[in-house]
């Protein structure tokens, strides 16, 4: 024996070390970097988005906390899919949480206060639950999930707030007027993308 210690193989060390050296590179923080590597983003196109200036990125967080169609169009924007309709569909998933779930949703004042850091990673992980209870949607079979988007949107438009009142009755039209099964697929990369991290 020449007494040097086997190292063991490490699950994923490659990836982790992959992710390290890129939030040194970019200097962001890990989770950031590991969002953008396993979405395949370029970092030329992830430095462009995060050196944007504050007011921009705030803007776009602000966006991002606004439920349903605020973070619908935001997610749209930020995972190109080529899917016209994939923000219709992630407003009706969020409008379906935010009716089945209300207590899923943080506070108002917790919305507003992580929204105004400018950080897609802080509101997304404020927002996880909800994204995570939007993607268990779509592992529902598509007859039972258009029922309970139905239900939502109903609900909603008779709901006293008129935000959600103004997003279930716009949702709604959409939903009777346009075809939305070939979106899904999209939705559930969209999410799974998303939730990644």
């Amino acid at each position: 024996m020449t007494g040097t210690k086997h190292r063991h193989p490490v699950p994923d060390r490659a990836r982790r070390r992959a992710v390290r050296a890129l939030a040194a590179q970019l200097g962001v923080p890990y989770s950031v970097a590991a969002r953008m590597l396993a979405e395949g983003r370029r970092p030329v196109v992830f430095a462009q988005r995060e050196q944007r200036p504050f007011h921009a990125r705030v803007r776009d967080t602000r966006e991002a906390v606004d439920l349903p169609l605020g973070r619908a169009a935001h997610l749209a924007t930020r995972f190109k899919t080529g899917e016209p309709r994939l923000r219709t569909v992630l407003a009706m998933l969020y409008a379906t949480v935010e009716h089945e779930a209300p207590a899923l949703k943080p506070a108002p004042e917790e919305l507003s206060w992580v929204a105004d850091l400018g950080e897609e990673a802080a509101v997304d992980i404020t927002c996880g639950a909800l994204d995570q209870a939007a993607r268990l949607l779509l592992d529902d079979d598509t007859w039972h999930l258009w029922n309970r988007i139905e239900a939502a949107l109903t609900a909603g438009d008779l709901n006293a707030d008129p935000r959600i009142r103004d997003a279930a009755r716009l949702l709604g039209r959409e939903l009777r007027t346009v075809s939305l099964r070939s979106a899904l697929p999209a939705a559930r990369r969209t999410l799974d993308a998303l939730l990644v991290v």
